[in-house]
């Protein structure tokens, strides 16, 4: 667990007393894209360079440069002695070249390497073909090999493409001649850039219908942003005097699928610069934009050279990406409304569950579903686990308080826990490692009302997406309770609590990455009442229970790439859940065995109010909200079961549940079992449909422990995770 900041403490601190004696806020303009420097491909000693250069790349830490060419047979490597700055080019490319002889690539055009670099695909427009190269030495083309020539009936190849992961292709092809028109073409691949067996699933011809309505002459390159939301296409313009170009920018709906809805935003005129457009790429972090001029001849702009521009946003050739369509940054953001709600769950759960212990303990009753819990990311599946836990007795050699009343009884929980979100529409995935410790202390006064005070330490992490956002959460909890008799069968328990926050975020998107620090102040509360009527052995118990709860999130600023920083206005995060049902059991005694029947019924409604996040980002200004973060949910639960107790420390319970929700419906058994080997141990089984739970109980002297593991690998998101518990009694 990272520590937690003195200063953060510090500042909160004078809140804490009054707690105690209570208690009791898409760029559609401005992405500017500037001219920089460009650097001619010029023919050196060696022969080799480029009259007609068309494709360009570079390796992933920008210090090599790769241009391709139709006026030679080969692809140039040059070397920089400034990652991604054209005119740090150092190399007179003696040797520096992957040389395609005679007979392949011809009219060798654009080209792509795979994600570790070695390997090669070029579009060869005179064979209609893919051509595949290996490189012996990653993103050193003068290793390169020809491997394979790949034909997938595309008339005129000028430019290809892959996902990031590898598993989609697409081609740019130019279609010429009568009534052609240039399409995009995507494929889907069996496994990462293997091309055999590759099959199409979709065509995109452009707004309107067709890409040529603007590019009216010479369809030439294609690219995709890091994670495929923008589709950037290059080609010429007609004009007077020769044939310029541009950069054409689309927003796709969809990550690298051409099949869903596209939004064209327009054009990058470059005929300041360029004679005539041909090949287009990227820095790694989409900072800068780098052109390739194809004049050949005529007196136009262009040194036949490759042309650097400096971009406003991140991939902003036209429009910057609005970060709360981006399923990584939205997830980023929910990550710390989820975190912060989960808190007040987390924070009360471990109190509420030590009120239940006690009162049960009084009544020399078995401590059933507290002593082992286990911590769910779903939040379903969390309120189900505490029904569906094996039943336990008591290790405590004394069941009745009373004896307490002149002394403080010492108890601790712990708490380790491993879950995961899966990916939707909007979000990317989420994988949750939750771990924290709490310590309390309560005394009975002489109205035999229990109170006490409880802290719990605690750390959240959560990795969200594949490309290196992060949330890293550290918590301080100070909750003050009791537990209220009001009668032989009903009960009142209340706590009041604060938590103190500080969050460290690293956003990424694989090359660009921020980092942000963020402090909270988090207020809770919760009230349980229960009253259980008893009608000829039958317990009827209707129940009620209220969580309310809110947070201040200040406002912060993001560090890192410019392009990519972001400035968070302050945040408030309100929390109303209200849970109410009713229970029915009946105890029937047969020699040395109980034969106990129970139904449960629970409706439960978060009705916390919608929390948006506004921001800014820093470099144009340009204003952004992420709305409705924090969604209402209700959620209706019923089970029926059975459990057998024998006085032989033998116990079995079985449980069937439904539990209805707006999104879903779950149908669950259950089976568990567990066996009290002794007076100071005992074990535990349960089996489900997709989940089994093992659980050990064991005493030495005054110190119990209780361990439990959860294993839920079959389910669609894997759950998985221990729970101990840690505690003595005086």
């Amino acid at each position: 667990m990272r520590r937690f900041k003195k200063d953060l403490v510090f500042r909160y601190s004078k809140i804490i007393p009054l707690i105690i004696f209570i208690f009791f806020n898409s760029i559609a303009f401005g992405a500017v894209s500037s001219f920089v420097d460009s650097f001619e491909v010029g023919v050196n000693d060696s022969g080799n360079g480029q009259s007609q250069p068309t494709g360009v790349q570079f390796n992933p830490d920008g210090t090599r440069m790769y241009v391709s060419g139709i006026s030679g047979n080969w692809i140039l490597q040059y070397s920089l002695d400034t990652p991604f700055d054209v005119s740090s080019v150092n190399s007179d490319l003696a040797g520096q070249i992957c040389n395609f002889g005679s007979s392949i690539a011809q009219d060798g055009a654009n080209f792509e390497f795979n994600s570790d670099g070695t390997k090669i695909f070029m579009a060869d427009r005179a064979d209609e073909t893919i051509e595949q190269f290996k490189l012996t030495t990653a993103y050193d083309i003068s290793t390169c090999v020809h491997e394979d020539e790949i034909d997938l009936g595309i008339t005129t190849l000028a430019d290809l493409a892959f996902s990031r992961d590898g598993m989609k292709l697409f081609i740019y092809d130019q279609n010429v001649g009568a009534g052609a028109q240039y399409t995009v073409e995507q494929f889907s691949l069996t496994s990462p850039y293997n091309l055999t067996n590759a099959t199409l699933v979709a065509t995109y011809t452009g707004p309107n219908g067709s890409i040529r309505t603007n590019i009216q002459q010479f369809a030439q390159a294609m690219v995709f942003n890091i994670d495929g939301t923008k589709m950037y296409i290059t080609g010429g313009k007609a004009t007077s005097t020769a044939t310029h170009g541009g950069v054409y920018e689309f927003t796709l709906s969809s990550p690298f699928d051409v099949n869903g809805a596209i939004t064209y935003e327009g054009e990058f005129d470059v005929s300041a610069q360029v004679g005539q457009i041909a090949g287009l790429t990227f820095s790694a972090n989409g900072s800068k934009m780098y052109i390739t001029d194809f004049t050949h001849g005529g007196d136009e702009p262009g040194d036949r050279g490759v042309y650097e521009y400096n971009l406003t946003c991140s991939f902003g050739v036209i429009k910057c990406i609005d970060p709360s369509k981006n399923k990584d940054d939205v997830a980023t953001m929910q990550s710390q409304t989820q975190s912060v709600k989960k808190l007040i769950k987390h924070s009360t759960s471990p109190v509420l569950n030590r009120m239940q212990w006690l009162r049960r303990n009084e009544n020399k009753a078995n401590l059933t579903n507290q002593n082992i819990k286990f911590k769910f990311n779903n939040e379903i599946l969390n309120s189900l686990s505490k029904t569906l836990i094996p039943v336990f007795f008591s290790n405590d050699a004394s069941s009745n308080l009373n004896s307490q009343n002149s002394n403080w009884s010492i108890w601790s929980e712990g708490t380790i826990s491993i879950g995961k979100s899966g990916d939707t529409t909007y979000s990317s995935a989420k994988d949750i490692s939750t771990t924290a410790i709490t310590f309390g202390a309560d005394k009975r006064d002489e109205n035999n009302i229990m109170r006490g005070i409880a802290l719990r330490l605690g750390n959240d992490d959560v990795d969200v997406g594949d490309l290196g956002s992060a949330l890293d959460m550290s918590t301080i909890s100070l909750t003050l309770y009791g537990t209220d008799p009001k009668g032989d069968n009903k009960f009142a328990d209340t706590l009041i609590g604060i938590s103190i926050l500080n969050s460290d975020t690293v956003n990424s998107d694989g090359s660009n990455t921020t980092t942000s620090e963020r402090n909270g102040i988090q207020i809770y509360g919760s009230y349980n009442f229960r009253n259980t009527y008893n009608y000829n052995l039958l317990n009827y118990t209707p129940k009620i229970k209220f969580d309310l709860g809110g947070t201040h999130l200040e406002g912060y600023s993001e560090k890192g790439s410019d392009i990519l920083t972001y400035r968070f206005q302050d945040q408030f995060i309100g929390h109303l859940m209200t849970t109410v049902g009713t229970s029915l059991d009946k105890n029937f005694e047969f020699n040395d065995k109980s034969f106990v029947p129970y139904l449960d019924l629970n409706y439960t409604a978060d009705i916390s109010p919608s929390s948006s996040q506004k921001f800014t980002h820093i470099s144009t200004g340009e204003k952004f909200i992420l709305e409705n973060i924090n969604n209402t949910s209700h959620n209706f639960n019923a089970g029926i079961g059975l459990d057998l107790i024998t006085d032989k420390g033998l116990n079995l319970m079985s449980k069937y549940t439904i539990d209805q929700s707006k999104e879903e419906n779950k149908r669950n058994f259950v089976i568990s079992a567990d066996y009290r080997a002794s007076y100071n141990s005992s074990y535990a089984l349960s089996i489900n449909e997709t989940s089994t739970e093992i659980a050990y109980k064991s005493k030495h002297n005054n110190l119990n422990f209780d361990v439990t593991s959860n294993l839920d690998f079959f389910a669609d998101d894997p759950e998985y995770g221990i729970y101990l518990k840690v505690y003595t009694l005086k």
